[in-house]
């Protein structure tokens, strides 16, 4: 891929800012320009971000229907009323109704929980699941990470005596259903602090909520807070405010504490033994647990997630790792065949938006194979196929452009939608497919800018390897987690050379590892290129060259750092040149 680097320059008041927070904690000015593009301005304000305290946690009754919730819900408690806990079929929803129903357990029994299938009852609140739930006796539904649509399947249930509380985090429509309560911080008029909880999110300040009007210590609630962590880093929600005090808290559990059921698939990704980070959720614990639901029901991933017995969760880790085989075989299979169908497109005329749609794709793999498409090309990205006799499917954003947006610009023509800004689900009769792709590419065309079109490099920093200490990289370190809103900096370095070490690795040769000095110190620094063994012969010319890199933990040298290099491109080359924007 061809990136263009932007450098987020700073003002010189910027700069001077920098260097008066530098010296009242301590640290490099880089570290401190670093917190200014975050929105961390003061001494105080950086001690929180670096150590999030979970007495900063929000008060959950500043929840819209929060007290209600917990009221409804102390109720049936107290009359023994039979509850179902509810929740989606990926990893938000079902952590969340992993940690709903194991904290509840702990004080009642009488209590299941549900997951839809993918395939016969599709995203969201189903009528099946409601008439299972009645003629299980179920009196209450706690539906978490979905519902805020479900106005006509609520209805339905009401009419059967079943009440709902709404635990969801995706945005309302105009009509809200007719629950009992609808905890959700995105819905209309909310005076809830923070607005970009993940659905597990919502449903643990449920039970925060709970705990707190039961006299119950909130120590009781720490444990969850690994699935929590697991939720925000896979659901992709911001890592600032709120989540970062749950995925700080729920990372230092799943390091020291895990669950039965994610300590197993730790084991099963082979990460035990090692410090786990986010980029360990979204690409190595995430996908596994997803892939129960993409391949058969998400059923088992929260069984797994809920199990208390060490022997038998590596055994149900070990199936879904199984799915999670079985879905990289079909992904790879629909993308090459997703990406033949743009190929010829492309042949044909230059368009700004992707919508394909293919009968016979496995609908649990649409929405990777849209993530990858939207890579690969970078463009917004709808992957449908038939599900059920609706055309199905999800679709995927480039950074910046809002397609949830251009989703809803259509909804006329669906039956059914939902999402966030990057991500979302939609369905529509097979027919309005052709009026769909002509109505989502022009609103595309309409909205979406030049530089939300180019696969770009958002540069923080430029670096000398000289500033690259191990003060620096300690330091640095303090910033994670990452995610949304706090990405892991990039960084660039000008003008480097081959420290005449560097060579090509991998099986395939794909690789280079190297060894660089730059024009400005003798400081040798170590560092890998994935997948750029092409720029090796001009790194062994002995000519400069910049790089563009993270600085990463050496797995080698513990407490080295080594840089993770995401381009290199020649250092006379015109297409090196930075753009340079304000911050």
């Amino acid at each position: 891929m061809h990136f263009k680097w932007n450098c987020k320059t700073q003002t010189r008041e910027g700069e001077g800012a920098a260097a008066e927070l530098a010296e009242k904690i301590g640290m490099s000015t880089i570290i401190a320009d670093l917190l200014l593009r975050r929105g961390i301005k003061t001494e105080s304000a950086a001690k929180r971000f670096f150590r999030p305290m979970l007495n900063e946690l929000n008060d959950p009754f500043l929840m819209d229907d929060m007290d209600v919730a917990v009221d409804r819900l102390n109720d049936a408690m107290g009359r023994k009323e039979r509850i179902m806990v509810y929740g989606d079929y990926d990893v938000d929803g079902c952590t969340a109704v992993a940690v709903v129903y194991k904290f509840l357990q702990q004080f009642y029994s009488n209590i299941d929980y549900y997951i839809p299938d993918r395939y016969e009852e599709g995203y969201g609140v189903s009528l099946k699941g409601i008439d299972y739930a009645n003629s299980r006796g179920v009196k209450l539904i706690i539906v978490l990470d979905c519902g805020i649509k479900a106005v006509e399947e609520i209805a339905y249930a009401k009419k059967l005596g079943i009440d709902f509380i709404i635990c969801d985090h995706h945005v309302p429509d105009e009509e809200m259903p007719q629950a009992v309560a609808i905890l959700n911080p995105k819905r209309p008029g909310s005076t809830y602090p923070y607005g970009h909880l993940s659905g597990c999110g919502v449903g643990f300040k449920f039970m925060q909520a709970f705990a707190k009007n039961n006299g119950i210590p909130f120590s009781r609630l720490i444990p969850l807070l690994d699935l929590c962590a697991v939720s925000i880093a896979s659901d992709i929600v911001p890592v600032m405010g709120e989540n970062r005090i749950l995925a700080y808290h729920g990372l230092k559990q799943l390091n020291q504490n895990p669950s039965v059921g994610l300590k197993a698939i730790i084991e099963i990704c082979g990460l035990s033994g090692r410090e786990l980070t986010m980029s360990d959720i979204v690409f190595k614990i995430g996908p596994r647990i997803n892939a129960s639901g993409r391949m058969q029901n998400g059923r088992e991933a929260v069984e797994l997630l809920v199990e208390k017995d060490l022997k038998r969760a590596i055994g149900e880790a070990g199936m879904i790792n199984k799915y999670n085989e079985q879905r990289k075989d079909i992904d790879k299979q629909m993308t090459e065949e997703a990406n033949q169908i743009v190929e010829r497109l492309e042949n044909q005329q230059h368009r700004s938006s992707i919508v394909l749609y293919g009968e016979n794709w496995k609908k649990g793999v649409v929405g990777i194979v849209a993530s990858r498409l939207t890579e690969l090309y970078f463009r917004p990205t709808v992957v449908l196929t038939m599900s059920n006799g609706l055309a199905t499917g999800s679709a995927r954003s480039v950074a910046g452009f809002d397609i949830y947006d251009a989703i809803k610009s259509c909804r006329d023509l669906l039956e059914n939608f939902g999402g966030h800004t990057y991500a979302a689900g939609l369905s529509m009769k097979a027919g309005n497919i052709p009026e769909f792709k002509r109505r989502f590419q022009q609103y595309v065309d309409e909205h979406i800018q030049p530089e939300q079109t180019q696969a770009m490099l958002d540069i923080e920093e430029v670096v000398d390897f000289k500033d690259i200490t191990k003060k620096f990289h300690a330091d640095l370190k303090k910033l994670a987690p990452h995610g949304p809103d706090n990405p892991k900096p990039l960084f660039c370095t000008r003008n480097v050379y081959d420290y005449g070490t560097s060579k090509v690795v991998g099986r395939n040769q794909e690789h280079i590892k190297l060894e660089l000095v730059d024009s400005k110190s003798s400081n040798v620094m170590n560092g890998i290129a994935f997948g750029q063994s092409d720029a090796v012969r001009y790194i062994k010319s002995k000519r400069s060259f910049d790089i563009v890199y993270t600085i990463e933990e050496n797995a080698y040298k513990r407490g080295e750092p080594q840089l993770q290099i995401e381009d290199i491109k020649p250092s006379d080359d015109p297409a090196a040149t930075i753009r340079h924007t304000a911050p």
